[in-house]
């Protein structure tokens, strides 16, 4: 039977907010009410998965309390400061979304906690619905901007705002960037891909100021700097035909001679009342322990997965394998019972931290030019950082304190190691020494691929060139890279279910070490790149983003990413020099996991990319890969110039080609990072792919 509830939004989210003024729970906090907003059952068009039967699908609402008092809670920035109810406690709502058995007795047994990244919900796969698991997605970002504006198909959670102890607004200066931009069309400021989260106090751009910038370097050099008369923009929309000053709007920018594409603009301006953001951690904390561990909510509502769940496995890609680490090292999966919240977690494609736990904090930086994420320790185990003066510190500090620390498995690539900061969190910021990966973490590394893994396939033709991820980057100069993590993902699942519920260990970590003379300097010789037509000249030389050392002030806290950042933009004290791995005579990457595709090449991915053009023409293309492929034949290769080994050269024909793929598939099998239908599977995609079939010899 099929049923939903009809929602409309407006006055679903007024009756939100209603609620969350009105709502006054008894005194224990933690969840203390949930409200099921839409049920679907049977779900995905009554499809019957293995023995677990059929799914439900369970979208809601999870009211929850907190003391700001309780030692669980203190580390949460500004939460003193947030609005209290009449049991003295600070209040949210957090979205949850769940995916489940309708015969939960024909389960698992185990959850999936999948962290959303940026409000987009995330339901389970097949595989996991196959195995009978559980998935719940739940919110915990809350700076109301973008996909995490309360709404009905995403996750979000609703936190109050920081207030004086009089109950005056609380201010801060907030930094905001436009790039690329070009003509008389007012432009919002954006961090990534989502509009800021804070608007100006006051329209009144004598009290802001805005700056462009003639160009900027990979380590923070910033060009000629100009001031923008107050008289010359405005806060406002505007446009050709409702031209400056435009009708007034807090969240866009018009200027009275328009944008010009070869600048960047930067505002610093004042904004009041910031969100107290990490409660997203305890929101998120507090309803996965619900849905393990309680019977019914307070209102005697049922718990629908109530005695159900024994193991609770936590997973997050990019971002949200970001926010997972900061979860862990600011101790969020002990409960305020003391209670373990998640026996596994899954950081996946992230290397360093989210931040969230600050006050005027946005969560959707990706390491762009004075964004924050990369403070404090970004390695599991207690390690000094001399560069920056922070103490001996580790990611799992707290955890282990309380003995709360799950079995971690974290999975990497290139892009992260170029364009995301991942190398501190292996060799520390002095670069000069492999830090430990202790016996509850398993980490794996699959080289030259993008952030994510590409699209896989055995295509000849190259794929069009990425967009550069961030606001209006631009596109990459090279191909896009197509190795994908799918399958390797996949074997990754496959022992992490076993070391949760089995205590089945998985293969030991793999990834490029010091130690094993594979982490070298950034540059063309250290790596070993080989001169490769259509690669700009010096690349990779200058592109790696390197980790930069802020000044927030003095009321900030380095070593935890938390407090209040006061200098705006932040002076750079540190430029921190980054590894990454050397490649081959191919200019493919040594070390990590086997992938199939890497192993039997069609041509050199890279965890890079180069921007085609506009403001940051010439740099890395921020965290997308590349790929450059190679000739078919050898009087090719020749007539280009090109070192590397044509297809011809390599495998003969296509049956070679196929025989190469085997070989690879069986050798990832060997050693546990494939799982032999897929192997099965990709063998017989390259025996139809149209690699060396004599049509296409030439081109």
């Amino acid at each position: 039977m099929m049923t939903s509830v009809a929602i409309c939004r407006s006055a679903w989210v007024t009756g939100i907010v209603a609620v969350v003024l009105a709502w006054a729970p008894p005194a224990h906090a933690e969840v203390k009410k949930i409200v099921i907003d839409r049920k679907v059952s049977p779900a995905f068009d009554g499809t019957a998965f293995g023995a677990a039967g059929q799914f439900e699908t369970l979208a809601g609402r999870a009211f929850g309390e907190l003391d700001p008092n309780d030692p669980h809670n203190r580390v949460i920035t500004d939460i003193r400061l947030a609005q209290r109810n009449r049991n003295g406690k600070v209040e949210y709502v957090a979205s949850f979304f769940l995916v489940k058995p309708i015969d939960m007795s024909k389960g698992s047994h185990l959850m999936w906690h999948d962290v959303p990244n940026r409000g987009g919900r995330i339901t389970i796969g097949a595989a996991e619905r196959a195995a009978g698991d559980v998935g719940l997605s739940s919110g915990w970002q809350g700076d109301n901007s973008g996909n995490t504006v309360p709404g009905e198909n995403n996750d979000y959670v609703i936190v109050p705002v920081a207030k004086n102890p009089d109950g005056s607004p609380l201010t801060g200066l907030v930094l905001g960037r436009i790039v690329n931009a070009r003509g008389p069309d007012s432009r919002p400021m954006l961090v990534n891909a989502n509009p800021v989260p804070y608007k100006p106090v006051t329209l009144d751009t004598t009290k802001a100021s805005l700056t462009t910038h003639a160009f900027e370097t990979i380590d923070g050099t910033i060009g000629e700097t100009r001031a923008i008369s107050s008289n010359d923009w405005a806060w406002a929309r505007c446009s050709a035909s409702a031209p400056f000053p435009g009708t007034p709007d807090p969240a866009q920018i018009c200027l009275r001679n328009g944008f010009d594409p070869t600048l960047l603009y930067q505002v610093v301006f004042t904004a009041q009342d910031p969100y107290v953001l990490g409660i997203g951690y305890a929101a998120f904390r507090d309803v996965a322990s619900f849905f393990r561990n309680a019977t019914q909510d307070q209102e005697g509502t049922p718990n629908p997965l109530a005695n159900q769940i024994s193991w609770v496995i936590s997973r997050g890609r990019s971002q949200s394998g970001n926010f997972l680490r900061a979860f862990l090292h600011l101790g969020f999966n002990q409960d305020e019972r003391n209670r373990k919240v998640h026996d596994g977690a899954w950081p996946i494609i992230a290397g360093r931290r989210v931040s969230l736990n600050a006050r005027f904090a946005q969560p959707d930086g990706a390491l762009k030019l004075y964004e924050a994420g990369s403070e404090g320790p970004q390695w599991w185990v207690p390690m000094a950082d001399p560069v920056r003066g922070l103490p001996a510190a580790g990611l799992l500090d707290r955890c282990t304190a309380s003995k709360t620390c799950p079995k971690i498995i974290e999975h990497m690539g290139a892009a992260e190691m170029w364009g995301l900061n991942l190398s501190p969190a292996w060799v520390g910021t002095a670069s000069d020494k492999d830090i430990p990966v202790p016996s509850n973490v398993r980490r794996y590394y699959i080289p030259s691929t993008q952030h994510g893994g590409g699209s896989g396939g055995f295509e000849i033709k190259p794929l069009d060139a990425p967009a550069c991820p961030g606001p209006n980057f631009g596109r990459g100069i090279l191909a896009a890279n197509p190795v994908p993590h799918t399958e390797t993902v996949n074997a990754l699942r496959f022992h992490f279910r076993n070391w949760v519920m089995k205590d089945t260990p998985p293969p030991p970590s793999r990834y490029p070490t010091l130690t094993q003379g594979i982490l070298v300097d950034p540059t063309k010789a250290a790596t070993g790149f080989p001169a490769i037509p259509g690669v700009p000249e010096g690349a990779p030389t200058g592109l790696v983003n390197p980790m930069l050392d802020y000044d927030w002030g003095p009321d900030f806290n380095y070593v935890d990413g938390s407090g209040i950042p006061s200098k705006i933009p932040p002076a750079i004290k540190h430029v921190i020099g980054m590894k990454v791995p050397r490649v081959d005579a191919d200019g493919n990457e040594l070390g990590g996991v086997p992938v199939v595709l890497r192993d039997a090449p069609l041509g050199t991915y890279l965890g890079w990319n180069v921007v085609a053009e506009g403001f940051h023409k010439g740099k890395i293309c921020n965290y997308a890969g590349g790929m450059i492929p190679f000739a078919q034949t050898r009087a090719e290769r020749m007539a280009t110039g090109d070192s590397r080994l044509s297809l011809e050269e390599r495998y003969k024909t296509h049956d070679g080609y196929v025989d190469a793929v085997k070989g690879a598939a069986a050798k990832a099998v060997a050693q546990g990072f494939l799982l032999q239908a897929d192997a099965d599977a990709l063998v017989a995609q390259a025996g139809e792919s149209n690699v060396l079939r004599a049509q296409n010899q030439s081109r």
